[in-house]
């Protein structure tokens, strides 16, 4: 696997040299300065290109390239929007940058109810409770109609779970859940959280399917004419928040989107912490049957607690069973002869970065852990196989 570590870009308090000195040889960025929507010029491309390779660097894949909301919900000017996206594909191939990744969850990006998890070693960790988040959903946020989406019981536990909360940690919740977008430091408002939720009002999972499809039937044969890969994110947590449509949390999913539009590069960035929150979910059969889509890789583990809990683990430690996932990826590497991007996706945030301003789940110490973790456990059963034949 191609090691590489994801950079925010010249504001991250991580350097990219801290990167490369932890063995990484490649960088996922993203333009984040450019307003979702806008094209990505040939300039604006080469200058991040030239920042990373003065870092000895190079730049392999995009993450994000943002879908505008308009696109989602089919409506505006999602149509010069789409042209938009064509452009900055071709701008892209142009720089020799050929996989792309993006996400079709509205609005939020990703969610979690609390940013610093206290591990046993006091190291901090990201996690989801429900009860957390249904208490903001219907008493903080009081999302029109959102009582009517939970059972009695459901909404008496969280009240209960809310109760014991002072003053200060619900309003932690409440920027926990309302983050803004990867890059971004800025929180959306009650205000605009529920002004964006109406414009979902009609929209359900089949018409949201549609407008991706339709997206997709778009995109994908520029990404192919350019011998580029589009990388779609599982949907992450994989089930509806805040009433919104899901539709990239399962392998039917998967399977219907890619049936819709079969060229190759419409492909799957395979997340197996946003995979793994579903219990449903087989990781290892999703590689069985959706090898060949499989463009970009998002390692890391997730630990179901209960029902109602999740929260990130240890990269090699948790539900996806990382060893039998990585024996699979390298056969299905060398069956395509190809070497799969890999990122070590998030991290515990270590005492020694305490206090240093950076995006959850991305700080340095907790990712290079797991970097060298999927290195070593990489190269040991690479070896293994090797002797096997």
């Amino acid at each position: 696997m191609q090691q590489t570590m994801r950079w925010f870009g010249p504001q991250d308090s991580v350097r990219l040299i801290d990167i490369k000195q932890a063995g990484a040889t490649a960088i996922v960025t993203a333009l984040h300065q450019i307003p979702v929507g806008d094209i990505w010029t040939i300039e604006a491309i080469q200058e991040r290109q030239q920042i990373i390779k003065d870092a000895g660097l190079e730049w392999t894949v995009v993450e994000s390239l943002p879908v505008h909301e308009e696109i989602k919900r089919a409506a505006g000017n999602y149509l010069q929007y789409i042209e938009n996206y064509k452009i900055s594909l071709k701008n892209l191939s142009d720089c020799g940058i050929k996989i792309i990744t993006y996400n079709f969850m509205p609005i939020l990006d990703w969610v979690r109810t609390d940013h610093n998890y206290s591990n046993q070693d006091s190291s901090k960790a990201l996690l989801y409770n429900q009860l957390a988040f249904t208490f903001f959903d219907v008493y903080l946020l009081k999302r029109p109609n959102a009582e009517n989406e939970y059972s009695e019981e459901e909404k008496a536990k969280a009240l209960q779970f809310g109760s014991q909360l002072s003053d200060s940690e619900k309003e932690l919740l409440f920027k926990n859940v309302l983050l803004g977008l990867p890059g971004s430091k800025i929180n959306f408002t009650a205000e605009q959280i529920l002004s964006l939720l109406d414009n979902y009002a009609a929209i359900d999972n089949k018409k949201l399917r549609e407008n991706l499809i339709y997206f997709l039937s778009e995109v994908v044969p520029i990404a192919a004419a350019c011998g580029s890969k589009l990388a779609v994110h599982p949907d992450d947590p994989p089930f509806s928040v805040l009433g919104l449509p899901r539709i990239v949390s399962t392998e039917n999913d998967f399977r219907e989107i890619f049936e819709a539009v079969p060229s190759s590069a419409n492909g799957l960035c395979y997340c197996t912490g946003s995979l793994g929150a579903n219990p449903s979910n087989n990781l290892e059969k999703i590689i069985d049957d959706f090898g060949d889509r499989i463009h970009f890789l998002h390692l890391r583990n997730v630990i179901r607690e209960n029902e109602n809990v999740f929260r990130e683990s240890e990269h090699l430690n948790g539900e996806a069973k990382m060893e039998a996932i990585i024996e699979k990826l390298i056969v299905l590497m060398n069956e395509r002869n190809v070497s799969l991007p890999m990122r070590p996706d998030h991290g515990f945030l270590h005492s020694i970065e305490e206090g240093i301003e950076q995006y959850p789940g991305y700080s340095l110490v907790g990712r290079l852990k797991g970097l060298a973790e999927l290195r070593g456990l990489e190269a040991g059963i690479g070896y293994k196989l090797k002797q096997l034949n």
